[in-house]
């Protein structure tokens, strides 16, 4: 719990978790992996930190706001001051803080949450697992497949690297100050993809594309990239959360041809 009398900042999208058992239960989602470093992001007062570092992981902590900062400082005197991070982690450059794998995990801010996993996307090679909390909303468009509506641009480009797991549901209550949402904790482990089959930029930009017209078939939003005589393919009758990563790659694909024509 809050003990500490730090006040949750709205500004930071800042919602302490003081329910003990789902803190343990976070910590517990990185037991296979507790061989490797691990980064905590948006500690706060500590209430997952003393679960990662009574199961022994090798932590560091990264927290944005200096009040936190110094209450974790007080609480955890045994965890030395390069391993507190004062700092945005979306800024951090995180090949100089590791130079092998580690993990990531942590009660992520709900207006950062996306991003934070696209700069998880950035760095794959390092990180092979990042669980966490997240809003359910967007937990579920992480672990959403082809074929459901919830599926986006982030559910496409995280599934092509990581396989992505619905772990639990946690009510509001559990928080101070509730949230309006209820949130849910995901595991995001490696898979064994390590290259894609066209330029990775392209399909990128074909993803985006595609879901920023997310409401027209392939065969309207493609149109920009391929051109308008588009081949035969039964895939641009589809929208694009219908169709698989191995479609995007097709695209591609047929993009990059288009780009060198």
């Amino acid at each position: 719990m809050n003990n500490f009398k730090v006040k949750p900042k709205k500004a930071l999208g800042q919602h302490f978790l003081k329910d003990l058992n789902i803190a343990e239960r976070i910590a517990g989602t990185l037991d296979g992996f507790k061989h490797l470093p691990t980064l905590e992001v948006g500690p706060g007062t500590g209430v997952l930190t003393q679960f990662l570092l009574k199961a022994g992981h090798q932590l560091t902590v990264v927290e944005i706001d200096r009040e936190s900062v110094a209450c974790l400082k007080e609480r955890f005197p045994n965890l030395s001051e390069e391993r507190i991070i004062m700092g945005d982690f979306l800024r951090l450059n995180l090949s100089e803080m590791f130079t092998t794998p580690f993990c990531i995990t942590g009660n992520y801010p709900y207006n950062i949450s996306s991003q934070i996993f696209f700069k998880i996307l950035e760095y794959r090679e390092l990180i092979p697992c990042c669980t966490g909390m997240l809003q359910k909303e967007v937990a579920e468009r992480l672990a959403s497949p082809p074929g459901n509506k919830a599926c986006g641009i982030l559910s496409v480009l995280l599934q092509t690297w990581y396989d992505v797991e619905y772990l639990f549901t946690v009510d509001e209550n559990v928080f101070d100050p509730p949230p309006k949402v209820k949130s849910a904790v995901v595991r995001v482990v490696r898979n064994g993809r390590t290259a894609l089959d066209c330029d990775e930029a392209m399909f990128k930009t074909v993803v985006k594309t595609a879901f920023n017209q997310r409401r027209k078939t392939l065969r309207n939003s493609m149109r920009s990239l391929l051109g308008k005589d588009l081949p035969p393919n039964h895939v641009f009758s589809l929208r694009p959360e219908q169709i698989s990563i191995e479609h995007f790659v097709e695209l591609a694909q047929m993009a990059s041809k288009m780009s060198i024509i």
